[in-house]
């Protein structure tokens, strides 16, 4: 099955979670960073602008642990006139921030939490200090405690659709790119591929994970494919079921 944006609203009445997307920038050797693993610029200003666009329509963004705790991403809408749209139609001027991380040892200042306005909304394990969740909990987050050694990313998607998240956008890493689509959680993924080539056998790539044998490959359908000035490319695919 081959869910369309238009279907997003009977799509979210039947299952039991958000519609999820995926948006990554890679290189043409399928990079998401290099092997030093500080966040390296890959987007163009367009793609920028694109991303920003994409986080504006957006219910919640969601990053996973290795994101979150190594690259301290924002996750707001830059543009004051994406923000102020949004509330003009009766929204929060960002989407909610959504973290899924095993062990949130978060910084109390890092830009995650203190970036905004926003809501925000940890998922993590028994891994995290009772002294941490308290911290979190002090800064009003919303925090969901997995009594496994992983978050049970199911049962986090449908808690977001409890809490009225209809559109996930994903921001990686791989890790989570990859068990997200394994599950078949995952509707959409889109991805700007720049002109550009890192290397690096342990540089992250868009789906990390334990991998897939040939036969149980995930297969994807092309919708889109745009060409740019820049130099990159702009491909869109929705996932077959």
């Amino acid at each position: 099955m081959i869910i369309t944006f238009f279907n997003v609203w009977l799509y979210n009445c039947i299952m039991n979670r958000p519609f999820v997307f995926i948006n990554v920038a890679m290189t043409a050797d399928g990079k998401i960073d290099t092997f030093q693993r500080k966040g390296a610029a890959i987007s163009s200003l367009r793609d920028k602008e694109r991303v920003d666009e994409l986080r504006a329509g957006a219910d919640a963004v969601m990053v996973g642990g290795r994101t979150l705790l190594d690259e301290d991403p924002k996750l707001t809408v830059k543009s004051e006139v994406l923000r102020a749209e949004r509330v003009r139609r009766g929204r929060p001027p960002n989407p909610v921030k959504v973290g899924v991380v095993s062990q949130a040892n978060i910084k109390e200042n890092s830009q995650f939490l203190t970036t905004g306005p926003a809501a925000i909304v940890i998922f993590t394990t028994r891994r995290t200090s009772k002294r941490q969740l308290s911290l979190l909990k002090a800064r009003n987050v919303d925090v969901y405690v997995d009594d496994a050694q992983q978050v049970n990313l199911e049962r986090a998607l449908a808690t977001l659709k409890d809490l009225g998240i209809e559109r996930l956008m994903v921001e990686g890493g791989g890790t989570l790119n990859f068990e997200l689509m394994r599950l078949g959680l995952v509707d959409e993924v889109t991805a700007y591929v720049a002109p550009v080539i890192f290397g690096g056998e342990s540089a992250p790539t868009l789906a990390a994970g334990s991998g897939l044998q040939r036969s149980e490959a995930i297969s994807l359908h092309l919708i889109d494919a745009e060409k740019w000035e820049d130099g990159g490319v702009l491909l869109k695919y929705q996932f077959e079921r």
